[in-house]
């Protein structure tokens, strides 16, 4: 960052953000999936449980056993409303962990299904989000063989939570990791971004806009299963859920200590998701998404993987967005559409609470 950016305004972001971690208190900004959430797994839950497997900060596990290696991986979803345009949390809940597990170049096999229930909960609203469970397990061709139900008084509770664990198998010669980014690698998004952010945002302050924007919320397995088939050397596969496509992409940047220049014209954005972006003064960079991935692959593969992911429908607007380069190491730059250059930095502090 040194000399792109002017010495005041750095110590100004430094301070305000230690300001916000000089507390005693737990705050939605340690769940956003930020930069303060990255500094409390860091500080307090990586010294705790340290470990070769944890260390590698992935969307799941890679776990090696007796030669087989699975991909294991856990979500909580807290998502308010628990309807949307486009999903519910039980259609999120079981597409997210597929997504985890794919994103780790596994094939997903068996989830469980966790869900905490506040007293007086209406039952047809559970009937329905137990079918949207079903029906997305079956899209995306996993099985559904354990769980747990608890029910806790009213108010000890909002509504209904949902924890999804899921378990996968990695195909001999796959080797998906972040820390494997290389210098002109291309960056290749599967489609548009903020989709699912802007949903659930907008069904729940029931504002009226004169757009159609719903859900992404989709099962990316099968995707990824065309894309590895088309190019095994995929070097990383990411979803860019909490914190959107900016913060997905520093977590690349800072675990392959390589930098990443996107292009913003080149980003693709539904025109509804960018003109009430900019009534509301959101960056879309930043805002959730529940069906989209992020690919690193190598520059000879790329038209083979492009070609894949756009005969799939989740990958139809899929683009090459950027690269890989050797300089400006751990730091993500976008080329402006005027042409200018800009730091994309890492979510601070939460934009949009409980949104997945």
């Amino acid at each position: 960052m040194k000399g792109l950016v002017p010495p005041f305004i750095t110590t100004i972001l430094e301070g305000r953000i230690k300001k916000l971690h000089n507390t005693d208190r737990i705050s939605l900004d340690h769940g956003g999936g930020g930069r303060i959430s990255h500094r409390l797994i860091s500080d307090l839950i990586l010294p705790a449980f340290d470990n070769v497997v944890l260390s590698q900060l992935g969307d799941g596990a890679v776990l090696n056993l007796n030669g087989m290696r699975l991909a294991f991986s856990t979500d909580t979803f807290t998502v308010d409303p628990l309807f949307f345009p486009g999903g519910d949390i039980g259609r999120l809940a079981i597409n997210g962990t597929v997504n985890d597990i794919a994103m780790c170049g596994a094939d997903p096999l068996f989830l469980s299904v966790g869900v905490l229930i506040e007293e007086g909960f209406p039952l047809d609203d559970f009937r329905s989000i137990i079918a949207a469970m079903s029906e997305s397990a079956k899209e995306a061709g996993v099985m559904i063989v354990t769980g747990d139900t608890k029910v806790v008084p009213k108010g000890a509770a909002d509504m209904l939570f949902v924890n999804t664990t899921g378990i996968g198998i990695i195909p001999d010669g796959i080797e998906i990791s972040p820390r494997r980014a290389e210098p002109d690698d291309r960056i290749i998004l599967s489609g548009t971004i903020g989709d699912h952010g802007l949903a659930v945002l907008l069904q729940r302050e029931s504002m009226a806009v004169d757009a159609s924007i719903h859900s992404d919320t989709a099962p990316l397995n099968h995707l990824v299963k065309k894309m590895l088939s088309a190019s095994p050397n995929i070097h990383v596969l990411r979803d860019p859920t909490r914190g959107g496509l900016g913060t997905t992409l520093n977590e690349i940047a800072q675990s392959s200590q390589k930098g990443i220049i996107i292009q913003q014209t080149e980003i693709p954005i539904k025109t509804e998701v960018e003109s009430v972006c900019e009534l509301m003064g959101f960056d879309p960079l930043y805002l959730a998404n529940e069906g989209k991935l992020v690919a690193i692959v190598p520059e000879t593969d790329t038209d083979k993987v492009l070609t894949a992911m756009r005969r799939d429908p989740h990958g139809k607007e899929a683009a090459i967005i950027g690269q890989v380069v050797s300089e400006r190491s751990g730091m993500v730059l976008m080329k402006t559409k005027i042409g200018g250059m800009r730091i994309v930095e890492m979510l601070s502090s939460e934009q949009l609470p409980r949104i997945c």
